[in-house]
């Protein structure tokens, strides 16, 4: 198929080979901002339809609603983007071994339907160089409690960050590690006040506020680290992770 969209992407260091230092993983950039609900009846409506905008939105909201239903009450759910399956992670002990919500977790898994994955091959993608900052940037971020890297995290307990430069150092206070949960145009920011169980370069374990309440959170760093001993960057460098945080 001819190209027709194309992706922006940065790369970064590939955290998963430590012995080369040339690896690089392509990170989408996301710059553009997010859609809703209301932007997709939005969309509709400039496409010429006859439907007025707050009754689209009413039944796309209505839409979304009947599929949570459905999968929480066991179905899969296929649709013109992909198909939804419940599924349960963690390890369970013993054969009589009862559902443990500390170690537990419902997910769904998303598989891409078929008009997806053929519309993915009208996408292009348009290197724009290596990401900025220095070289600073966070690659992944693990659950300590499970070991998974899917993004779902847990209140109270520790994440594992791994990255370049992401050393919390510095006399601003500013620095620090962040939970930044967004909603619409506004941030709602949480600290990690306990004191960082590892803060290395490369690697920084830190306890998640307990006080994080449901939602997607993005994981920004605040630091004044360099590679250069105890110099100090005049002025704090912002390391976001790339991938949303979500506690459920």
């Amino acid at each position: 198929m001819a190209t027709t969209k194309y992706w922006k992407v940065w790369l970064t260091p590939n955290l998963l080979t430590k012995d080369v230092d040339n690896d690089y993983i392509a990170e989408v950039s996301t710059s553009k901002q997010t859609l809703r609900n209301e932007d997709i009846a939005q969309r509709i409506v400039d496409e010429g339809s006859e439907i007025k905008y707050d009754t689209l939105l009413s039944i796309i909201n209505q839409h979304d609603r009947i599929i949570r239903e459905a999968v929480c009450d066991g179905y899969s759910v296929l649709t013109g983007v992909g198909q939804y399956s419940p599924r349960v992670t963690g390890n369970w002990i013993g054969k009589s071994a009862n559902f443990d919500p500390s170690v537990n977790k419902l997910t769904l898994d998303m598989t891409l339907s078929k008009d997806m994955r053929d519309a993915l091959a009208t996408v292009g993608v348009e290197v724009l160089g290596v990401k900025e900052g220095g070289g600073a940037s966070i690659g992944l971020v693990t659950n300590t409690l499970d070991g998974n890297t899917d993004g779902y995290i847990t209140p109270g307990d520790d994440i594992l960050i791994e990255g370049a430069k992401i050393k919390v150092a510095g006399d601003e206070e500013l620095c620090g590690v962040y939970f930044v949960l967004r909603d619409a145009a506004e941030e709602t920011i949480h600290k990690v006040e306990r004191r960082l169980t590892q803060n290395n370069p490369s690697r920084i374990i830190a306890r998640v506020p307990a006080t994080l309440e449901p939602g997607s959170y993005t994981l920004r760093i605040v630091t004044q680290y360099t590679n250069s001993g105890s110099t100090l960057l005049k002025e704090p460098r912002t390391i976001e992770y790339e991938l949303p945080l979500v506690v459920s």
